[in-house]
């Protein structure tokens, strides 16, 4: 993920700041507690189309 492109990226649903995941390659959204994936390179930050985070994944994302 181009670091320049994920400065300007936000969660669709809070439009805060996301997170890259590089192990999952997803994009984190701590405030909506979702996980948007990317596919083939690009980000699908559709709602629908993202998985939630489990509790322990938001809390590793808040000691970040």
């Amino acid at each position: 993920m181009d670091p320049k492109l994920l400065d300007l990226l936000v969660c669709p649903v809070t439009k805060a700041p996301l997170v890259h995941d590089r192990v999952r390659d997803e994009l984190l959204s701590q405030a909506a507690g979702l996980a948007y994936p990317i596919r083939d390179g690009i980000p699908v930050l559709i709602e629908d189309e993202a998985r939630r985070l489990e509790a322990d994944e938001l809390e590793a994302l808040r000691r970040r």
